[in-house]
């Protein structure tokens, strides 16, 4: 009866670590062989990505349909997040201040509109896959895996940067910032267990440094160092209120304010 029950369990509910470790490898291979193609064809910057994420996306778009899986990895109406819940959202719209007081390049119809594309695709597949899909197996585990693995793998994947010739500061630095990025949309998706509000955040952070000047990195670092900052005390408020929260309900035995 037991192994009975246990076959009829998803792979990824039997072995949630392979399966993290499998996805993980599965994107890094593509992105990498993306890039070795990219890089023979002499294609520019955006291609790997373009060439990687864009099969990516189908696939996800099509087993998330097909398994009927939208829901449960956290695309919900924005209508379940409690309106009291949505002043932790806040300090996003802060880093996306900062981020823009960097300046714009020189912009055109075809350049915006190829970026929108492009950042909204970014968006869509490195949230479904590390705040949807790792995020949600690990929480089986437990929140503190589900928060600190999706986070370290997310800074992981950014390491493809390295391809671009950027020193190794730079690349340290975007490391840590998307390390701290990847922690505080995690804690984001514990409390509230919605993905959508993620993937705008990302989609709008990723088109304003694809059309501004931050490319040039010129006299950015200040910048950096304040919305790395803000990210640092933003993780801590809201591990602080992540932990309350369950406090709150493991003592009251009660509602359920984080939507697991």
């Amino acid at each position: 009866m037991a192994n009975a029950q246990s076959r009829k369990e998803s792979f990824s509910k039997r072995r949630p670590i392979l399966a993290v470790v499998i996805i993980e490898l599965l994107l890094l291979f593509a992105v990498f062989a993306a890039g070795a193609v990219a890089t023979m064809k002499q294609l520019d910057y955006t291609s790997p990505v373009l060439l990687s994420f864009t099969p990516i996306a189908i696939v996800l778009i099509i087993y998330l349909t097909m398994r009927r899986r939208w829901g449960e990895i956290g695309f919900r109406s924005l209508r379940t997040i409690p309106v009291e819940q949505t002043k932790y959202y806040i300090p996003l719209i802060l880093v996306l201040g900062t981020i823009a007081l960097k300046g714009f390049g020189e912009l055109t119809l075809s350049k915006v509109a190829f970026f929108i594309f492009f950042t909204l695709l970014v968006a869509f597949v490195e949230e479904t896959i590390y705040r949807g899909l790792i995020f949600n197996i690990l929480l089986r585990k437990s929140a503190v895996a589900a928060v600190l693995t999706s986070s370290i793998l997310f800074s992981i994947t950014h390491i493809m940067n390295a391809l671009s010739g950027q020193n190794m500061a730079d690349i340290a630095l975007q490391l840590v910032y998307a390390l701290l990025i990847g922690g505080v949309l995690a804690l984001l998706m514990l409390k509230n267990g919605n993905i959508i509000p993620l993937v705008l955040f990302h989609f709008v952070h990723n088109l304003i440094q694809f059309l501004g000047d931050d490319l040039q990195d010129t006299g950015t670092l200040p910048y950096d160092i304040f919305v790395i900052v803000v990210l640092v005390g933003y993780c801590i408020w809201l591990t602080y209120s992540v932990r309350t929260q369950r406090y709150s309900v493991d003592s009251s035995n009660t509602s359920q304010p984080i939507n697991r």
